[in-house]
């Protein structure tokens, strides 16, 4: 359960986690999808859940439905291959499912990234991907290390450093590696706050801690309801120092939507997204072994770093 989840889901009924993948897989193949790609699906949001990202998990069900219902996702068939070049390769997505598409590139990038030490994959024209976090924390408990981007070309909701105007999306990365231990997973966005939370929020009448968006004047708010009304979400480190996640933010276009050839020259609409995704064998530079004692050192450095009167011990992302 996420530590930011509301106190009372710890009276919510509890399922257990292969109940509940059967029951998203069931549900996406009432809508035509294909057993191989509806299991993958169900996976994916389901352990979104367990990861404790709730606003990327099986509440994102029903969107996808009325998609497939609607069209807007595609069912049958493969990615088509845009350029194969071994450690590198790019997908037209063709619509397909977004988790069903990255975790099959997951595969292959970890199969080549054994025989290349790298192998970077763009696609384009995917379905909404869920939960980065979930693919790079896969490669990691095999001794790998992947870096996943993703942007949504059809969406426009965070501004610029300095405007008042949407024109990039949340714009999230997630990293995994080992350690030796407990691996590390991180899942950020370029974006201080996201368009699902904003929507959570909405839906459960609270508001931000801080003034995270603008509103349709530009001025600084809390209320997410702003961004239904013409507003913005600031880029990540807000009013001050906003100026790094809209860096961050232009890199990761450039990266899933650049290199993958779709994004917003193609004014594609919906749950779209372009991705890209690098796996990294550390065996193929100084080792796993000398990896981790690294990572690993890194690790303890900071569960031991002493924490600010009144906090808990440091934690690590993962």
């Amino acid at each position: 359960m996420s530590a930011a989840a509301p106190a009372d889901q710890a009276t919510l009924p509890r399922y257990a986690a292969g109940a509940l993948r059967e029951a998203g897989a069931a549900l996406f193949a009432t809508q035509g999808v294909p057993a191989d790609k509806a299991a993958v699906m169900a996976e994916v949001l389901v352990e979104s859940d367990l990861m404790g990202h709730v606003t990327h998990g099986l509440g994102l069900l029903p969107k996808y439905l009325d998609d497939l219902a609607a069209g807007r996702m595609a069912t049958e068939g493969e990615p088509e291959v845009i350029s194969d070049r071994g450690a590198c390769l790019t997908w037209n997505g063709r619509g397909l499912p977004g988790g069903w598409l990255t975790m099959k590139a997951l595969d292959i990038g970890i199969a080549r990234a054994r025989q290349h030490g790298t192998a970077s994959i763009a696609i384009g024209n995917s379905h909404h991907i869920g939960c980065l976090a979930v693919y790079p924390a896969r490669a990691a408990a095999q001794g790998m290390m992947a870096i996943l981007h993703s942007s949504a070309p059809g969406t426009a909701s965070v501004a610029p450093f300095g405007a008042r105007e949407g024109v990039l999306a949340p714009d999230p990365v997630s990293a995994g590696f080992p350690t030796g231990g407990v691996p590390v997973v991180t899942d950020i966005s370029a974006s201080i706050t996201t368009n699902n939370m904003s929507l959570r929020l909405i839906a459960q009448g609270g508001r931000f801690p801080q003034k995270w968006l603008l509103d349709a004047e530009g001025m600084p708010t809390d209320d997410p309801a702003a961004i239904t009304q013409g507003g913005t979400i600031l880029p990540a480190g807000g009013l001050d120092h906003g100026q790094k996640g809209y860096g961050w933010a232009l890199m990761t276009e450039a990266l899933t939507q650049g290199l993958s050839g779709h994004g917003r020259v193609q004014k594609p609409s919906g749950m779209i997204a372009s991705v890209f995704l690098q796996v990294i064998d550390p065996e193929a530079f100084a080792g796993l072994d000398a990896f981790t004692a690294q990572t690993g050192h890194t690790a303890a450095a900071c569960r031991a770093a002493a924490p600010r009167p009144g906090l808990p011990p440091v934690r690590l992302p993962g």
